[in-house]
């Protein structure tokens, strides 16, 4: 663990501060702790006046049930921050949480994993969060860069390692050696797109309306991108949009699988784009090595046997992909000098 000086001349552990700045989830790694918080990136505010009833786990479970004056909001969409200020409020919440739990007798540093596609004036929100939660110093790192670290991969040798970081909003696909990015690609599909496309298909198949927070179950429970195993059924509660009462129908894991094709297949084409301008030396790395997948939606039933098939390549997913990204900006905290160069301040 790393040591501060103080002027009485005694040693002071350094508990810097990771960050996973994630369109579902935002988690925090404590140097010398580990993952100390994990919670939904998801804000309530009343409409009224911006007074903020609740962060996190106690906002989600408010998703889809708020009265008129509250609204539930997701400050990153799509992996890039749609409400700049909801986002720093966000983020400034969460460490002040993790702070406050500790006797920081110094200002942490801060590294934040964030999207790759992220504008400046993101940039400066997630800055002014982390300062304004007192922060001493804060570095970013490309979210791609920081899950490669995350699992491991020697990121800085001239072997090429290829990762597929599949978060809530975005699908970002990189080839890195010597640290660097080489090539890369990143869309803007991820967990969300699935959600909402088991919410298409309930509404057009069964006529019946169901939220977020449900179709997110049926993605976990009976969800896949390819057949693995016994097929499953599940009984699936929601509004009919013909009478206007709720109802039960009963859906098939065969069904979902068929009407979440288009995001899945969309992420199998960004892997193939992304190894077509993959210089050949690096490629044939990546044929040796296989690719490692990260990020919550590598847990969909079936992606890694669909991307395998699809690349005829070796696909590893990483034991905790959750976890992957802020483990590695974790790990970037234990050494900042030999990462420096992955890092944007």
């Amino acid at each position: 663990m790393g040591v501060r000086w103080l002027n009485s001349g005694r040693l002071l552990p350094a508990n810097d501060i990771a960050v996973d700045l994630g369109t579902a989830n935002t988690l925090i790694y404590v140097k010398g702790e580990g993952v100390v918080l994990n919670e939904p990136s998801v804000v309530a505010v009343q409409k009224s006046n911006g007074k903020v009833l609740g962060v996190g786990i106690e906002a989600k479970g408010m998703l889809g049930r708020t009265p008129g004056g509250i609204e539930a909001v997701r400050p990153l969409k799509d992996g890039v921050i749609a409400d700049v200020d909801i986002s720093e409020l966000m983020l400034r919440h969460f460490l002040r949480t993790v702070t406050a739990k500790r006797v920081f007798r110094l200002k942490p540093r801060v590294v934040i994993g964030v999207p790759s596609g992220i504008t400046e004036l993101e940039r400066r929100a997630v800055r002014a969060g982390a300062h304004a939660a007192g922060a001493k110093e804060v570095y970013m790192v490309a979210e791609p860069m920081a899950a490669a670290i995350g699992v491991g991969l020697p990121v800085e040798t001239p072997t090429g390692n290829m990762v597929i970081d599949i978060g809530g909003g975005t699908t970002e696909i990189a080839v890195i050696a010597l640290g660097g990015i080489v090539s890369d690609t990143s869309i803007r599909v991820g967990g969300d797109e699935v959600d909402q496309a088991i919410v298409t298909f309930l509404r057009k198949n069964y006529n019946l309306l169901v939220g977020e927070p449900t179709a997110e179950a049926i993605k976990i429970q009976i969800g896949s991108a390819a057949p693995v195993g016994e097929e499953r059924e599940m009984d699936v509660k929601g509004r009919d949009l013909v009478s206007g009462i709720p109802k039960t129908v009963r859906i098939h894991s065969e069904e979902v699988r068929e009407h979440i094709q288009e995001p899945i297949q969309q992420i199998v084409e960004a892997v193939r784009r992304t190894l077509e301008i993959t210089p050949p030396e690096l490629a044939s790395d990546i044929v040796d090595r296989g690719i490692v997948m990260t990020g919550g939606g590598s847990l969909i039933r079936g992606l890694d046997r669909l991307l395998a098939e699809e690349t005829n390549l070796p696909i590893h997913v990483d034991e905790e992909p959750l976890t992957c990204v802020v483990r590695g900006a974790g790990r970037i905290l234990d050494d900042l000098r030999r990462y420096r160069g992955v890092l944007s301040t």
